[in-house]
């Protein structure tokens, strides 16, 4: 890895971690500086529960870029690509329970919503295709899938921003229901248009057998 891709992993992996961070508090028995959402006060189970599948996912991703971890053992690879398709699960139908009830309404409910239905189909798509042995889908799958994961980490820049400029909240918040992942969908595919990827992905005589089982 070069400086520059270096550096913007570093950035990833500390807003990924402190992000999941902050997520996580949401289990803890008495929440410190809790969101003041209906969400909360109402589905606060569900919303714990969706904040944990996040959280682990966010914290499973950054590793999987990494060439050097990734190719040294594709068994850990495997492994922790399995963990963090399984917290997209989670996540994403915890998330079911509580985007419904979003604040401002259905705008943002609809935002949501449809960024879950991104989430698990890109992930979805990822297993698929490396179920099936295509290395090179499922790696572009899997960034797309990221990028939607990392919608949790634009989400909670934004949010500030709605008080630093007294923008009205029920004007702001749907805006940023669907600012918070569009962004990040539109450039990934930027990424994946125009930087190199790799000719072609060898996998482990195992993973070959249960792609051609």
């Amino acid at each position: 890895m070069k400086l520059l891709p270096k550096l913007l992993w570093l950035i990833l992996a500390l807003f990924a971690l402190e992000n999941a961070l902050g997520a996580l508090r949401y289990l803890l028995p008495h929440v410190p500086f809790p969101a003041q959402l209906d969400n909360f006060t109402q589905r606060r189970i569900a919303l714990s529960l969706h904040a944990l599948g996040g959280a682990i996912a966010l914290l499973a991703g950054p590793l999987q870029f990494v060439p050097r971890f990734r190719e040294s053992s594709w068994n850990r690879h495997r492994l922790l690509g399995w963990i963090y398709c399984s917290a997209v699960l989670f996540g994403w139908c915890a998330s079911l329970w509580i985007a419904p009830h979003s604040q401002t309404g259905w705008i943002a409910s609809a935002g949501f919503l449809t960024l879950g239905a991104a989430w698990i189909m890109a992930t979805g798509l990822a297993v698929r295709f490396i179920l099936r042995g295509d290395a090179l889908s499922h790696r572009r799958w899997m960034i797309r899938s990221y990028a939607l994961t990392a919608a949790a980490i634009t989400l909670r820049i934004y949010l500030p921003l709605i008080f630093v400029f007294h923008w009205p909240f029920s004007i702001a918040y749907p805006a940023i229901a669907w600012l918070c992942w569009i962004p990040n969908a539109l450039a990934v595919e930027v990424y994946l248009r125009f930087v190199p990827a790799p000719s072609h992905i060898t996998l482990p005589a195992n993973l070959r057998r249960v792609a051609n089982a």
